[in-house]
């Protein structure tokens, strides 16, 4: 504010500085826009009483270095109770400058002649004692006597018999003729070119608001050691009129136009559109070119522009708070009702005064304040926040209420509406905030729409619970037509999309419909972002009561199994299930990730039930389970079956990841990572981010066993694709690569292993402790290290008596150890003895490396 006031009259004091420009682009306005209660009234009156004298300024403002000396501070509310016309903005204007002595004879000339003709008979000192403004400006009752005193010079100029007031009492026209042929006798008035044309219009209100043109010239008139530069405060500007209905916003910005030497100052609740182009005809001056410090999108390199108040912080509340009411020095409301009262606001002053304001009621009423009498909405914010939106915003305000965030096109199908236009307006509305970080540009303010879902709303256009109904279904369907359309396969959207859609399907009870499809979706390349739903806890099936219930927990016990024990997705996914609450189609779903769970928990013969069920159903994760049923016999032991599984799995069904999964194993890392980086391949091919990062974490890992120096970089190209995902599993996979890529060469490898094994034993993946400990077997035998291989070998003896019973055979291979009787043995593809010589070879290898390294 300060540095735009102080380059303002930086710019009216330079030599090449014109008031009669009418042509130059204006940038003598400074808005500051924000939400109702945000505290845009009370930044006016501080602005005014700082301008008024330094020591009413806040000390954290600084003080202006202003090259004119002194500046006048009028302040205009523009509320509709306060019952300001335009009529009185303009005589507002005038007695601020009367303070100053001195006629303002141009401006006077055309107020008179307006006077006569629409308040015929009534003295101007009378109208203004009775409208209250003698009482606010002490220098009012001069102005009659200033008018008088420019008439009469005037007229004594001119040559004209009595006053100028009788001249215009008889007919403007000797007045207008004897101007134009004698102006320069007039010292007042010479070089005053619009004086007279605006004296020969017809004086009504639409002539009024050019004559601010005539107070800025008169202003500009004066002499050096007596000019002032008016700061012109226009507070509540909303209450002009609506984005519709605009004649007063007009008339006032002729003002504000007309006075380029005066610096403007507006506080509302919406920003300025006079840079938009699309208001030509509505307003004079339009644009950017117009209005370059107003354009939304463009730089301002002058003094004006727009500011949105924000919010205030956590700290600033309970700031706040803790100083508005104190007794004996300490605050009176206590602490936790400040936290509560803080954290409900939202950063809203309103909702902090109304909070203060119910907290003395209640002592008011003889019982101490609690905690819970302050986690609720007020009425009056929804009537401050609907007070100026018309009946279209209000409509598609509420049908938005629904969503956490929207576009323009979201919000007109929410809202049924046949048009943008209202929805376009609303975005516009300081309760809309706007980012770029989300799917959906906007959303509304979190304090009011939480009070317009669930405050008791006592307007006259107020919804009922059917109409909430209406507006949730026209919301759920606009979600789902809008994922259905995309084209690109958007993963932000899809989320989005099924977060907002499952949040009204499970507050008003609505059928999944979309959602099935979109869940599967969600599950389809196994990322498995959270969705942050705000769930029924999932403790138990009693927390369910709807379909939409059942998939909400379904969702996030699939989503948060990557940061969970697998236990507790295994609870989550079987209440579901007890439920009966799925459809038929969703049932596999559940069962699919109930028995992955069981298999990662080691449960290896529920999970193949739990497999074989899903795929015999021939749904849509039958591929997935026949993949599943691959896998378990790969952890039993029987090679050859998974093999020949993987042939009839085709892409859906991943293939080439089983097999690589079985050629590692075999210690044929070569065959191995040849049919990771095919399913890398199609992965890449198939856009499926989530199986392309699985597939290079494994192909990391194998990697690692045959050549160190290569593996670096498929462990960094692994981090970067996991990075944005959440792939416990594959992560856990790729540290264990890190292992694997040191073996023999760290001698705190054991101590690392330590550490990720507590991770492990955290997130309950069985499978994942059985490789790190192959992991160290291999890393104790490359250093031919009897001593701390007998251990390792125990513990995974320990780890595998069902799944994985091979890694204790390819533990003895690697250390070239006879195996121990009652061994159960695999079916190696090409046999064990072919087998232990390549994994014997692997150790041998990586010993020669580090001898030549």
């Amino acid at each position: 504010m300060t540095a735009c006031l102080a380059e303002h009259l930086r710019h009216v004091g330079g030599p090449g500085f014109d008031v009669e420009d009418l042509e130059a682009p204006r940038r003598n306005v400074l808005v500051f826009h924000g939400v109702g209660g945000i505290g845009k009234s009370t930044l006016s009156r501080t602005i005014e009483a700082s301008l008024q004298g330094g020591e009413h300024r806040p000390a954290q403002w600084a003080s202006p270095v202003l090259p004119v000396e002194r500046t006048l501070p009028v302040r205009i509310d523009l509320a509709r109770a306060a019952g300001m016309d335009f009529e009185r903005v303009v005589l507002t204007l005038r007695l601020a400058v009367a303070a100053f002595g001195r006629p303002m004879p141009a401006f006077d000339l055309a107020l008179r002649r307006y006077w006569e003709r629409n308040h015929p008979g009534e003295p101007i000192e009378e109208h203004l004692r009775r409208g209250g403004l003698l009482s606010r400006f002490s220098s009012a009752a001069a102005l009659p006597d200033q008018m008088q005193s420019a008439l009469a010079d005037v007229a004594q100029a001119l040559l004209l018999p009595g006053t100028v007031g009788t001249a215009l009492g008889q007919g403007v026209g000797v007045l207008v003729t004897a101007l134009r042929e004698r102006r320069r006798s007039v010292r007042a008035l010479a070089g005053c070119a619009r004086l007279a044309d605006l004296l020969e219009a017809e004086p009504d209100v639409e002539a009024l608001s050019f004559y601010p043109h005539l107070l800025a010239w008169d202003l500009a008139r004066l002499p050096p050691d007596k000019r002032v530069v008016p700061v012109v405060l226009l507070d509540t500007f909303e209450d002009t009129g609506d984005r519709t209905h605009r004649d007063v916003e007009r008339l006032l910005q002729r003002i504000v136009w007309l006075m380029p030497n005066a610096f403007f100052v507006v506080t509302g609740r919406n920003r300025l559109q006079w840079a938009e182009p699309s208001l030509e005809g509505q307003l004079d001056w339009t644009g950017p070119d117009a209005w370059p410090g107003l354009a939304p999108d463009t730089a301002s390199t002058g003094p004006g522009g727009q500011v949105l108040i924000g919010d205030f912080s956590p700290e600033d509340c309970e700031d706040y708070l803790a100083r508005r009411l104190r007794r004996g020095g300490q605050p009176l409301i206590e602490a936790p009702i400040r936290r509560t009262i803080a954290e409900r606001s939202h950063g809203l002053p309103l909702h902090l005064d109304l909070s203060v304001m119910r907290y003395l009621e209640l002592r008011r009423r003889g019982r101490q304040p609690l905690v819970t009498d302050f986690d609720h909405a007020f009425p009056a914010l929804i009537a401050r926040t609907l007070g100026d939106l018309t009946a279209e915003e209000r409509h598609v305000l509420r049908s938005v209420s629904l969503l956490s965030s929207f576009s323009v096109p979201l919000a007109t199908q929410a809202a049924g509406m046949p048009q943008d236009a209202p929805a376009l307006r609303l975005t516009e509305r300081p309760i809309i905030r706007e980012s770029d970080s989300g799917v959906w540009p906007f959303h509304v303010h979190d304090l009011v729409r939480d009070a317009i879902r669930h405050a008791d709303d006592g307007s006259d256009d107020r919804w009922s619970d059917r109409d909430w109904q209406r507006a949730a279904r026209r919301a759920f369907d606009a979600l789902g037509a809008e994922w259905r359309e995309d084209r690109r396969r958007d993963r932000a959207l899809l989320v989005g999309c099924l977060r907002q859609g499952l949040l009204l399907a499970r507050d008003f009870g609505l059928g999944l419909d979309w959602l099935a499809d979109a869940a599967f979706r969600y599950v389809d390349d196994s990322i498995s972002e959270p969705l942050t739903l705000p769930a029924a806890g999932g403790e138990a099936a009693e927390g369910m009561r709807t379909a939409a219930d059942a998939l909400v927990e379904t969702l996030g016990a699939i989503a948060r199994r990557q940061h969970e024990h697998r236990e507790r997705t295994a609870a989550r996914l079987s209440a579901v299930l007890e439920s009966g609450l799925l459809p038929g189609d969703l049932v596999e779903l559940a069962a699919y990730y109930l028995a992955k769970a069981q298999r990662d928990l080691g449960l290896s013969e529920s999970s193949r039930r739990g497999m074989r069920r899903v795929a015999e159903t021939g749904g849509r994760l039958a591929s997935s389970a026949r993949r599943g049923l691959a896998h378990l016999s790969r952890l039993s032991g029987d090679f050859p079956a998974a093999v020949e599984a993987a042939g009839r799995l085709g892409w859906e069904g991943r293939h080439h990841r089983v097999l690589g999964d079985v050629w590692w194993v075999q210690g044929d890392m070569d065959r191995a990572a040849a049919a990771y980086r095919a399913g890398r391949d199609e992965a890449e091919e198939h856009g499926a981010a989530g199986e392309k990062a699985m597939v290079q974490a494994h192909l990391a890992f194998a990697t690692a066993f045959t050549d160190p120096a290569g593996a670096d970089a498929e462990l960094v190209l692994a981090e970067a694709l996991l990075a944005p995902l959440s792939l416990r599993s594959s992560e856990m996979t790729a540290r264990i690569g890190l292992l694997v890529r040191d073996a023999g060469s760290d001698a705190d490898l054991p101590g690392r292993a330590a550490v990720l094994r507590t991770e492990i034993d955290v997130s309950g993946i069985s499978y994942a402790a059985a490789k790190l400990q192959l992991a160290l077997c291999f890393h104790h035998a490359v250093l031919d290290d009897p001593a701390g291989l007998a251990p390792c070998l125990a513990h995974l003896r320990d780890l595998t008596h069902g799944d994985y019973a091979y890694y204790v055979e390819v533990a003895h291979h690697m250390a070239g150890l006879p195996l121990p009787g009652g061994t159960v043995r695999a079916r190696w593809i090409d046999g064990e003895e072919r087998t232990r010589e390549r994994w014997r070879e692997l150790v041998l290898a990586r010993r020669r490396h580090l001898r030549t390294g």
